[in-house]
């Protein structure tokens, strides 16, 4: 199986950035095509939200509105890793973040692998 593990979280102040990284091991995407992978996270009480995703092959990149223009996703398709580059980061940023890893073209895409979760908090 693909296995996901998320790093980089941590505490930061209103404004400040962080960057998250997000390691695949196991099966590799490169040999396959449709493959996606993003962020969500989930705030206490509540649903996990979409943040971004990135196409592995042609690196087309999707936001969820409340983090478009303050989040940017990339990728490092040799080592297999997607990172999250967060800026201008707010209070109501903090969640847990996962990283995911699945397959299809929106709105059809199938997350079948996820990470343990990192934390972020954002302090006022």
């Amino acid at each position: 199986q693909v296995q996901l593990v998320e790093s980089g979280g941590g505490l930061v102040q209103a404004g400040g950035s962080l960057r998250l990284s997000c390691a695949a091991s196991g099966r590799t995407f490169s040999s396959y095509s449709s493959y996606v992978m993003g962020w969500f996270r989930q705030a206490p009480g509540k649903e996990r939200e979409f943040v971004a995703r990135i196409s592995w092959s042609g690196g087309r990149t999707y936001y969820g509105d409340s983090v478009k223009g303050r989040f940017t996703i990339s990728r490092d398709n040799a080592k297999n890793t997607v990172f999250l580059q967060m800026n201008s980061l707010k209070p109501e940023d903090t969640a847990v973040y996962y990283c995911a890893a699945g397959s299809g073209s929106y709105p059809l895409i199938r997350y079948d692998y996820w990470g343990q979760g990192t934390q972020v908090t954002v302090s006022s």
